[in-house]
């Protein structure tokens, strides 16, 4: 099954509209041109360079998809859709304002958001964060913008976390990064409202490397949200990014994404976040559409009686490979971590967990639970599951569930002699298997998965 263009909701795209785009392909003169046009200073542009060379000589992962298909030359590097970023919604061009209403963006900031930053292509087009925020020196920005007025906190933390030699596709970001999102949130402050970046691919056969940075001090607490969506072209986008979050003592950050790429974006991407002592960080993760997906949001839990979940729900349509997890690294004492993991394939879609839990030898009397969970909707969908977990100390402990299991014919039969139809019977049984992840988001981003997942589902017999 392959949704047809009517099929998948946000199959529109705004035609060539950019100001400026580089040619096709990587080299450290593309590299130069992405640093001269932002006018960064040296240090910026001697960590893109150092960052080119360790991609390529940095070979593609051996584990997961299979890669080696990429032609790194066939993407642009650098598309810049308007000439600034501006913070008032009808200084956005029609077209691309436009594109965004159709998202609901404007909608949703005026009713329940503190904040709103929009990515169109490889740059920031919005930005707007509440004054009583900007009182209280709440930093909303994107990476640009923070790096020339914040240097010495961006300095501090930007690579700390997710240096470019980690992997193949965190040095591509590195060298080639642009936009993104910038969080500094200071000592006690606490932001009930969330924040939200959305990152929209409009051009073809391009690629999208925001990098985002969040800092949350001490017992200071924020919520982000971040949603992603591309149209459907007949040649592959790239999308990379990098995220770096930094929890402080006794501060908590939940991140929550709700990703839903067409089906020919290659999502790459690289997620860490390091806790403090008596710090919180929770991940809750979405992932619809793309080609190939590889995710794994890690948290390295440094601090004493630091916790972290990842709650994530991954659907695997037709021809779509979901790789993806979390990971948990304990380093601390009385730490806590918790991956609950929900899968769904359909046709020949491939859902696989990879995830990691390490207690480390000086995180005494630590705990860690995983449970991962998939269903299968036909005989040729697919679903595995790779975790690795290793204990090194005598007193800590860490509990692992995992079931894959059919849809229930004879659910299916129950529910539909109630009087519901077949479709609904499965839709709601599907709905029931990842209510884990749906209960953790705010409503009107539930009422939106619980649609996407719908759509998805609904040539499911063609499978």
């Amino acid at each position: 099954m392959e949704f047809t263009s009517k099929e998948y909701k946000y199959n529109f795209n705004d035609g060539d509209i950019n100001v400026l785009k580089l040619e096709k392909g990587l080299s450290k003169s593309v590299v130069e041109k992405i640093s001269a046009l932002k006018g960064e200073e040296n240090w910026l542009l001697d960590s893109r360079l150092k960052a080119f060379d360790i991609f390529m000589n940095k070979t593609n992962p051996t584990w997961g998809p299979n890669l080696d298909f990429i032609n790194f030359n066939e993407y642009t590097y650098y598309v810049k859709p308007t000439d600034s970023m501006v913070n008032n919604w009808s200084e956005v061009p029609e077209k691309i304002r436009s594109t965004f209403q159709k998202l609901k963006i404007p909608e949703n900031e005026a009713k329940f958001l503190n904040g709103v930053a929009t990515q169109y292509d490889s740059e920031m087009v919005y930005h707007s964060l509440l004054k009583e925020l900007e009182e209280k020196n709440v930093i909303f920005t994107d990476p640009n913008t923070a790096a020339k007025k914040y240097p010495e906190l961006f300095k501090k933390y930007f690579g700390k976390l997710v240096p470019p030699n980690d992997n193949k596709y965190a040095a591509l970001n590195t060298c080639v990064w642009s936009g993104g999102t910038f969080i500094y949130v200071p000592k006690n402050v606490k932001i009930e409202k969330p924040l939200q970046s959305y990152f929209r691919i409009n051009s073809k056969s391009a690629g999208q490397f925001e990098r985002t940075l969040i800092i949350v001090d001490e017992g200071a607490s924020v919520h982000y949200i971040e949603g992603c969506t591309a149209p459907i072209y007949d040649k592959n986008n790239l999308h990379a990014a990098v995220v770096e979050v930094f929890v402080h003592k006794n501060a908590q950050c939940r991140y929550t994404t709700v990703q839903n790429w067409s089906d020919n974006v290659l999502n790459l991407v690289t997620k860490r976040a390091i806790c403090y002592e008596n710090a919180k960080m929770s991940w809750i993760d979405g992932n619809i559409g793309s080609k190939i997906n590889m995710k794994y949001p890690a948290t390295i839990l440094a601090g004493d009686y630091a916790s972290s979940e990842c709650i994530s729900v991954a659907v695997a349509n037709e021809n779509i490979i979901q790789d993806s997890g979390a990971k948990m690294i304990h380093i601390g004492k009385n730490t806590k971590s918790k991956i609950i993991s929900k899968g769904v394939s359909i046709g020949n879609g491939r859902n696989n967990y990879r995830g990691l839990v390490k207690i480390g030898q000086s995180a005494s009397n630590s705990s860690s639970y995983v449970e991962c969970d998939s269903l299968l909707l036909n005989d040729s969908s697919v679903a595995d599951a790779y975790p690795t977990e290793i204990l090194q100390n005598n007193s800590s402990n860490i509990s692992h569930e995992a079931t894959i299991t059919k849809i229930s014919n004879e659910q299916i039969f129950y529910l539909m002699s109630k009087g519901l139809s077949e479709e609904f019977a499965k839709n709601l049984i599907i709905l029931g298997f990842i209510n884990d992840f749906t209960t953790e988001l705010p409503l009107e981003y539930a009422v939106e998965l619980n649609q996407l997942i719908k759509l998805n589902m609904e040539e499911s017999k063609k499978c």
